[in-house]
């Protein structure tokens, strides 16, 4: 079966052309042609602005002509995460995608539902003109999975709507008004290097195959962050073996919980026996800890190889190492205003050697207290300064205050108990959203977001449960009938 052949059969199709178009975050020149090529297909009126969002309108239903306009929005960006033995090019090639059994998943990537699958609901309602609606206007911005760029770049009047529902969210009968702010710290850290010592042996480590995820939505579940198990295996194996570093690498974007670590280390050739029956008791010990959240399929190996031809500085890396070690990572606090929430958190999320001499550690921070994420992220800039690092914050976006009075939010509330027979969930997410940026620069909007179930996204794993995109449709069209 393909995703064409599901139903309802418009928001598929719509979601089955997006995932043919390449679109990962800085990359969406193609995604944003293709969205005006779309509109002009159907006689939409479109256009972008100077950042690249792409804003579609569509008038009212007759008869609902005095009706307030409504803004759905959905980003054009996805998280480009693969497995490690997959070959495909984010930058060229199609999702390729599969139903399996209650779910749509892809073949070892994310498959992009965040936030394709926002965006196809918008476009399928741009098409069906079975709908109830007052004005709408459709708003795709650009870059929201690093730096929120569209929102930050949207420019007054390119939208006019009062109303915006914000299609961004993964769990079916949850309805959110509120979520964290956030900020990226950047830890550039200069190192020498030196010729590879005579007498060692030299091992490849390789922690593959943790879950990984959103760095919002499952930074609480405990999963293990594998730049943090790789430093805390170095750093413990360096006080008892006095390793030498050669690489380390690890993790990828900032808002993605670290799946796979690497590093190349050298030890003594007569401690190499016992270096490697240590690695062995790691192994056993990361399973033991992280099994009832990760399942049985992540691994832990040291693998004898040729020396390297040089190393980092002695110096260097052993106050990298326990730098990257002693990051503060996970859940920092929780929330005293809204119980159950995770107020602050950080992410270690990549450890990269970006040029000769050069190596770059970054941390995502958020936090629903903004004064909160700013300390913590001063924290981070203390510790890596100490050993020399230059450090730079990027990406700062503001969280979004819950409005419990808000109107938009009564009406999807009646909406949802009417269609399905019970409440919605009204909650505040610690992830981050456009919808801070957006009231910021329009303070008289009243908003909700919501969406279909979703899970593993920001990961190979993610998932898209077919009969809740069939729900979150139906419940769309009903608030679109109710606010007209």
């Amino acid at each position: 079966m393909k995703i064409t052949d599901l139903q309802p059969s418009l928001i598929w199709k719509c979601f089955d052309e997006i995932t043919k178009v390449p679109r990962p975050t800085h990359h969406l020149d193609k995604m944003r042609a293709f969205l005006l090529d779309w509109a002009k297909r159907h006689n939409i009126d479109a256009e972008a602005d100077e950042v690249g969002n792409v804003r579609m309108r569509k008038p009212a239903t007759p008869g609902h002509e005095n009706a307030p306009a409504v803004i759905l929005q959905g980003h054009q960006d996805m998280v480009a995460e693969k497995r490690g033995d997959s070959s495909h090019d984010f930058l060229n090639d199609p999702i390729e995608t599969i139903v399996d059994g209650e779910w749509v998943k892809a073949n070892g990537t994310t498959l992009g539902a965040d936030n394709g699958m926002g965006c196809a609901a918008a476009m399928a309602v741009l098409l069906d003109d079975s709908l109830v609606h007052g004005p709408i206007e459709a708003l795709f911005t650009v870059d929201e999975e690093q730096g929120l760029i569209g929102a930050n770049g949207l420019k007054p009047g390119f939208v006019t709507g009062k109303i915006l529902l914000n299609l961004d969210s993964e769990e079916h009968g949850q309805l959110v008004i509120g979520c964290a702010g956030g900020k990226v710290t950047v830890c550039t850290f200069p190192y020498g290097t030196e010729p590879a010592p005579a007498g060692h042996i030299f091992f490849a480590l390789h922690l593959n195959h943790f879950k990984g995820g959103h760095s919002g939505m499952e930074i609480g579940l405990g999963r293990g962050n594998a730049n943090q198990q790789m430093a805390r295996f170095i750093w413990e194996a360096n006080e008892r073996f006095d390793l030498v570093l050669s690489t380390i690498d690890g993790g990828g974007l900032a808002n993605a919980i670290p799946r796979e670590a690497k590093a190349i280390v050298g030890v003594a050739a007569e401690k190499a026996a016992d270096f490697a029956e240590f690695a062995r008791k790691y192994s056993a010990m990361l399973y033991d800890e992280f099994r009832l959240a990760e399942g049985a399929d992540f691994t832990f190996e040291a693998e004898e190889i040729a020396s390297p031809a040089e190393i980092m500085a002695k110096v260097d890396s052993d106050k990298l190492v326990a730098a990257i070690f002693a990051t503060p990572n996970g859940v920092q606090g929780m929330s005293n205003a809204v119980e159950g929430l995770i107020e602050t958190s950080c992410n270690l999320a990549s450890v990269k050697m970006v040029a000769p001499g050069k190596i770059e550690v970054t941390v995502h921070q958020r936090s629903s207290v903004d004064s909160r994420r700013d300390e913590i992220a001063d924290r981070i800039k203390a510790l890596y300064q100490i050993i020399g690092c230059t450090v730079d914050f990027d990406d700062a976006y503001v969280g979004w205050a819950p409005n419990p009075d808000s109107k938009v939010l009564r009406v999807a509330e009646s909406s949802y108990e009417d269609l399905f027979g019970e409440k919605p969930r009204v909650e505040a997410l610690h992830a981050g959203l456009e919808c801070g940026l957006f009231l910021e620069k329009m303070p008289e909007l009243d908003m909700i977001s919501f969406g279909p179930t979703l899970k593993d996204i920001h990961s190979p794993n993610e998932k898209a449960n077919i009969e809740s995109v069939a729900k979150f449709w139906r419940f769309l069209s009903e608030i679109l009938k109710r606010l007209a």
